[in-house]
């Protein structure tokens, strides 16, 4: 009886023995299908987005002259970002593009805002799905075909630009020629296409609005600039946050419609800073040089979008 109980504890400690034993981890690729639809995606990210990035820091610590491959590219630490910080042309491309930045964004943040506002108090759908339709029109528009229409518009001979000033006795202006309005021109092609969006986004930021709440506003004071800043503003700082990062960084990085309109011209009037560093790494072929220049921007770029969100989309929180 004393060796049946022993081999009665025998069994029941040998399946206690197996499952104590530690199992081999096996590599196993996930069955889901949204991760096999996730590879192309992430496959095309790291092509056209991370590789670039990469190389262009690589290049920024070397000496890469297309025109003088035959030195090679030695490593020169940040001779590049050195060069670049005290050449005088690099600050003019960015202090252009800064002042085309402050002037031309909040013109299309207001516009975008009043259009809102129209469309938001507007009682008849149909005119707001017409008008939504109708700004998408020049969103859609490829960055070359605006600096192409707008080469068409501003043309000293056949422009509309002088027939419209003609009306108020303004003589022709070669706006493409002058240094000033050539700027003003980019400028205004720039509003003509993205204050749609902005539109559009600061319509969406209304459409949040509880109906209940701003019909008792109304009834409580007539004054809509009152409504606007207590009721309103919490529900548009968000998009206004997306507004402030998207534009800011279109226009930092803005080159197609610049060169297809003005070449950068006349002289350096509209050589904003995609377009410096464009002319320095494939006209004077330093891809060392343009490489820091670009990586210099990118900062600058994040720099901006956290101070946006630090300071407006926290006040809407």
């Amino acid at each position: 009886m004393l060796n049946g109980t022993v081999q009665r504890d025998d069994g029941a400690a040998r399946p206690a023995a197996r499952a104590a034993a530690p199992r081999r981890a096996r590599f196993r690729l996930p069955g889901s299908p949204a991760f096999w639809f996730l590879i192309p995606a992430i496959f095309t990210l790291a092509a056209i987005g991370i590789y670039p990035t990469l190389l262009a820091l690589y290049n920024s610590f070397h000496q890469y002259k297309l025109a003088d491959l035959g030195s090679g590219t030695p490593f020169i630490w940040f001779d590049n970002y050195v060069a670049t910080l005290t050449d005088p042309s690099f600050w003019g491309a960015l202090g252009r593009t800064a002042l085309f930045l402050c002037v031309t964004l909040p013109i299309e943040v207001a516009l975008g805002l009043f259009a809102a506002l129209m469309l938001h108090r507007t009682a008849l759908p149909w005119m707001r799905s017409i008008a939504r339709v109708s700004l998408v029109i020049p969103m859609a528009t490829t960055y070359a075909v605006v600096g192409l229409i707008g080469r068409l518009i501003f043309n000293r001979q056949f422009g509309v630009a002088n027939y419209l000033t003609g009306f108020f006795g303004i003589p022709p202006q070669d706006w493409l020629a002058d240094p000033t309005l050539a700027f003003v021109s980019v400028m205004i092609m720039d509003i003509w296409q993205w204050t749609p969006f902005c539109a559009l986004i600061m319509l969406a930021g209304l459409a949040m609005v509880p109906k209940e709440a701003e019909e008792a506003a109304r009834l409580e004071t007539p004054k809509w600039s009152k409504i606007l800043w207590h009721l309103q503003r919490p529900y548009l700082l968000p998009g206004l946050t997306a507004i402030l990062i998207l534009r800011s960084a279109d226009m930092l990085k803005m080159f197609d419609a610049v060169f297809t309109m003005t070449r950068g011209g006349p002289g350096t009037a509209t050589e904003f800073i995609s377009v410096y560093i464009q002319r320095v790494g494939f006209r004077l072929f330093d891809q060392g040089m343009a490489s820091a220049q670009a990586v210099l921007l990118l900062i600058l770029t994040i720099v901006l979008s956290r101070l946006y969100i630090r300071f407006v989309y926290r006040e809407a929180a």
